[in-house]
């Protein structure tokens, strides 16, 4: 039997239950793919894997239709459609595997460049993928969007790639630039988090350049963005009042309060029973982390969503050119019980910051706001976070 708080620890990562495999992600089912040639049009996908790292496999992928794909690697569309959209559409892209050291991003093979030009590019680009078998399972991940069905790859043909965007190219052909640089750069262009984090995951920028699992990299690119944020927050002025900010979808509740004070983060998630990672308990799990002023120096135990949430907050204070605490909390309800990737979070938050938020002058009238919103006892909440009765007043006078 396993204990289910060893769940909300892994998150299927760490294998804590002792298994080789996650059990909650075994369940994922994909569209019987009887041929082993598929003919699509790439998004463009590409998945990279982290299982005996630093030999992985990398995986160019493509649903098994021409056309405008866009959509499938395309976040804002994902926030607007249903969950079933969302996974028929994510399962449908097939995948075929090569493995690669980690180092080959430094003298890339024929094969490799060509993955590297399919995801760089502008436009979905026209894939044949010749498996060595019919493709089989799919990919449930904490941290990265749904993937189909996999199978060795024999032969990779390109029909048409569209050019990449100037930025993109110019970051790629840069080998002085430094991969934190590109990732900020192409940011400040105006690429999404998702495109940047799949061109420094398939060996795309900087200096000693390797591939990178995307499940890293997708974590890498919130936390580098958000940390370039961060710096230029810490120079605004703080907020006048504190603000409180709600979203309810899909069966998870968001609450973001906006306090008077310099900068400071806290991401806290309450999984019920019958969750993605509390399928198996019978009591709430609560789980926090957070930083101070100056950061922090260990990875989050919470995991990826930290970084993610980090991120749409301190885009919300730049726009604003304003400083302050954020406290983040997350309330995952029963039935929502696949894990769907940190861009859940990332554009809950964004969305989240789109409305207008109740305003207060002091915490009392905060708290008893949050009683009613929350199916956590407020309580509870407060015994992790570092926003507590016994603190808050000195803390905003400080």
């Amino acid at each position: 039997m396993i204990r289910p708080e060893l769940c909300i620890r892994c998150r299927a990562s760490k294998y804590l239950c002792g298994l080789t495999y996650c059990p909650i992600l075994v369940k994922v089912r994909t569209k019987k793919i009887e041929s082993k040639e598929v003919l699509g049009s790439s998004p463009p996908t590409v998945f990279v894997g982290r299982v005996n790292y630093p030999k992985i496999i990398v995986y160019p992928s493509s649903p098994p239709i021409l056309g405008n794909t866009e959509y499938f690697e395309n976040s804002k569309y994902w926030i607007n459609s249903s969950l079933d959209e969302f996974l028929t559409a994510r399962l449908s892209l097939v995948r075929g595997g090569v493995r690669y050291h980690v180092g080959s991003a430094i003298n890339p093979d024929k094969l490799l460049l060509d993955i590297q030009a399919i995801t760089i590019a502008s436009r979905p680009v026209d894939v044949e993928l010749d498996l060595k078998s019919k493709p089989v399972g799919g990919v449930l991940d904490d941290n990265s969007p749904p993937l189909g069905p996999s199978a060795p790859l024999d032969r990779l043909r390109i029909s048409t790639l569209p050019p990449p965007l100037k930025i993109v190219e110019k970051v790629y052909n840069d080998f002085d630039m430094k991969a934190r640089e590109g990732i900020v750069k192409l940011y400040s262009f105006g690429l999404e988090v998702e495109k940047i984090s799949k061109i420094l995951s398939i060996g795309g920028m900087g200096r000693r350049r390797k591939l990178v699992p995307t499940r890293w990299s997708i974590t890498a690119t919130d936390k580098i963005i958000s940390d370039k944020l961060i710096g230029e927050i810490k120079t605004f002025d703080t907020i006048d009042k504190i603000e409180v900010y709600v979203r309810k979808f899909n069966r998870n509740l968001f609450v973001a309060i906006l306090l008077p004070r310099k900068w400071s983060f806290e991401w806290g998630e309450a999984w019920f029973p019958g969750s993605t990672w509390n399928k198996w308990g019978n009591y709430v799990d609560v789980e926090v982390d957070n930083e101070g002023y100056y950061g922090r120096k260990d990875y989050p135990e919470i995991g990826g969503c930290y970084y993610a949430s980090r991120l749409g907050v301190t885009e919300h204070l730049y726009e604003r050119r304003k400083q302050a605490t954020a406290i983040l909390w997350r309330e995952i309800y029963e039935g929502f019980n696949l894990p769907i990737g940190v861009w859940f979070v990332r554009e809950n938050v964004r969305e989240m910051f789109k409305n207008k938020p109740l305003i207060f002058d002091s915490i009392e009238p905060v708290f008893t706001y949050l009683k009613e919103i929350l199916r956590v006892d407020l309580k509870k909440w407060l015994s992790k976070s570092m926003l507590n009765y016994n603190t808050i007043d000195k803390w905003l006078e400080k």
